[in-house]
């Protein structure tokens, strides 16, 4: 989704196109909300219902990933154009950080 600006001059038209870009935006932000809580509910039930802890342990950080990227996404409106910056800067402290991890444990295991 792109964050279109318009200015005809007209406040009417620009109103109307707000009001539409706005809706747009909340049906976006309800849908992924609704998601949020299905994957909360998922990674609930998957601990409730004692499976192994190899198969419940990767679902729940599955779904923790999810999460996170729908988080970025839309409440923090990172798909919106001009983010660009915001995102390099994310994104490489979140490769650092992995680089980090993946570090550490290979010092430790190997």
């Amino acid at each position: 989704m792109t964050n279109e600006q318009t200015n005809t001059g007209n406040p009417r038209v620009d109103y109307e196109y707000r009001r539409r870009k706005s809706a747009e935006e909340m049906k976006y932000q309800v849908v992924s909300f609704v998601l949020m809580i299905l994957l909360t509910l998922i990674a609930f039930g998957a601990v409730a219902a004692d499976l192994s802890k190899w198969f419940t342990i990767p679902v729940i950080l599955l779904m923790a990933v999810v999460q996170v990227i729908f988080q970025l996404y839309y409440f923090m409106h990172m798909s919106h154009k001009g983010h660009e910056a915001p995102q390099l800067f994310l994104f490489s402290g979140a490769f650092v950080g992995f680089l980090t991890l993946l570090t550490f444990f290979t010092i430790i295991w190997w």
